[in-house]
């Protein structure tokens, strides 16, 4: 047995870690600089001791490795005292790599958008279809009580975030996960705060498709171009899919190595879908809103299908998803007001949502309520893209920028200037910085029929349980 501590332990992949260290017999302690929840009551019923604030004498005498999450920057004192102890340090993706992965068959999934729905929903698959995988993935599915899972099947899933590592690390995370297969949903810019520009981006998830070994498999989302032109590079053979045709699909190959994706209806709270190649044609049934979640879950059925399982079986098991909490998670219906809360916070993602769920709820009045929290979405390099997506709503309330004081006001998106433009193009909108002020204006500005969106990569100040009181009032 090993005694291991984890400093950054409430983050979502470090308490996950956290909870797999402890099921393959390992002690864990742990810290963080404000121990929260959910992380943290999942920690504290592990049985996983956390300590709060940092400090050298949080690590124990014992401790034999030290796992650092990137949220620590140098300097931090328990990674100083690790240091000064001699002790092995790891990244969070090195310990997921070394202590988990080994030689099972690595399912990666990356890509800017649908990465913790899709890896979800290939976990559950893969546990559905008796494969009795391991998983890692950065949010809770439905269909498990935890984020991960230690199974004793020969494949491991994990969510690849293409963010960077650890203070001493500053490659993608990404890159740690030794893969065999990839699946990449898509590639735009994002991370503001560590890449330069989409250029930057796009070089990092080449050099992931260049680690893919000969005798692997991409499986890729001709709907984005960046992510066609970087799958031409892959040595392993490429499967494309796409909801477009022609040039719009990024220009991919025909023929049977290329599925395309069609919205077939909605039926019985189902989304219908058929994928074709020119050789098949396949008819699915999926549970969660919109063409984009039908173009992930087609993305699954490609890897599945690769790893043998038969088309039906693999419809089954999608029938069977739950989603993730958060993502287009239905918080509940007070005195006819449909309260639903997801994570989006790039504008392609605030576009597809507001459109997936219009077409699950047709007839309702959709009022979208954003709030600027992560590190891209709270710099004005995508302010106009905000405005054209929240468009897509009946009506609009901005939230206040997160943590406003931290990013310089030259280069801070302005959420009055989103609503302004809002109202410019003909769309009710207005600016509201604070959550109370916010509820109290759903509260008395909506009524039966009307759906209210909620949208925030964060706690957003508690809104959802504030609305739950302030509707059932």
């Amino acid at each position: 047995m090993k005694n291991v501590h984890l400093i950054a332990a409430c983050g979502v992949g470090m308490a996950s870690l956290a909870g797999m260290l402890r099921e393959k017999g390992y002690r864990v302690t742990g810290s963080d600089n404000n121990v929260y929840p959910p992380m943290s009551t999942q920690l504290e019923k592990l049985g996983i001791r956390l300590s709060s604030p940092y400090a050298a004498e949080n690590i124990p005498a014992d401790a034999e490795i030290v796992i650092v999450g990137n949220a620590i920057s140098k300097g931090n004192p328990e990674a100083e005292e690790a240091v000064r102890r001699g002790l092995p340090i790891l990244s969070m993706p090195q310990a997921v790599a070394e202590h988990f992965i080994g030689e099972l068959e690595s399912i990666v999934v990356a890509g800017t958008h649908g990465k913790t729905t899709t890896s979800a929903l290939a976990a559950w698959c893969l546990f559905a279809l008796d494969d009795d995988p391991s998983f890692l993935v950065g949010g809770v599915p439905k269909n498990f009580p935890v984020s991960y899972r230690v199974g004793r099947g020969a494949r491991f899933v994990i969510e690849g975030d293409e963010y960077d590592t650890a203070y001493f690390d500053k490659g993608p995370k990404f890159l740690h996960y030794r893969p065999k297969i990839v699946l990449l949903t898509s590639i735009e810019f994002d991370h503001a705060d560590i890449y330069r520009d989409l250029s930057h981006v796009r070089e990092s998830f080449r050099k992931l498709v260049a680690i893919l070994p000969a005798d692997g498999l991409l499986v890729a989302c001709a709907d984005y171009r960046d992510v066609v032109e970087i799958a031409s590079g892959a040595r392993c053979p490429v499967v494309y899919y796409s909801t477009k045709d022609g040039a719009a699909a990024g220009g991919r190959p025909s023929g049977p190595q290329s599925w395309s994706v069609r919205g077939t209806g909605e039926a019985d709270g189902m989304t219908l879908f058929r994928m074709t190649n020119g050789e098949r044609s396949l008819d699915f049934r999926f549970p969660l809103p919109g063409l984009h979640n039908a173009a992930n879950a087609a993305g699954v059925a490609i890897v599945l299908m690769h790893l043998g399982f038969p088309p039906d079986r693999v419809a089954s098991a999608f029938e069977r998803f739950a989603g993730v909490r958060r993502r287009q998670e239905v918080v509940g219906e007070f005195r006819g007001i449909l309260v639903i809360d997801d994570f989006a916070h790039h504008p392609t993602a605030v576009r597809e949502t507001v459109r997936a769920v219009r077409g699950r709820y047709p007839g309702r009045r959709i009022v979208a309520v954003f709030e600027p929290r992560s590190n891209t979405s709270r710099r004005k390099v995508f302010q106009r893209e905000f405005t054209e997506a929240l468009a897509e709503a009946d009506s609009v309330i901005v939230a206040g920028v997160f943590g406003a004081d931290k990013i310089p006001a030259e280069e801070r998106l302005s959420p009055e200037d989103v609503a302004a433009g809002l109202q410019a193009m003909g769309h009710p909108a207005e600016f509201i910085r604070d959550v109370d002020d916010i509820v109290a204006r759903i509260a008395g500005s909506c009524g039966p029929g009307d759906l209210v969106l909620l949208m925030s990569n964060g706690g957003f100040g508690g809104i959802q349980e504030k609305l739950k009181a302030a509707l059932s009032a």
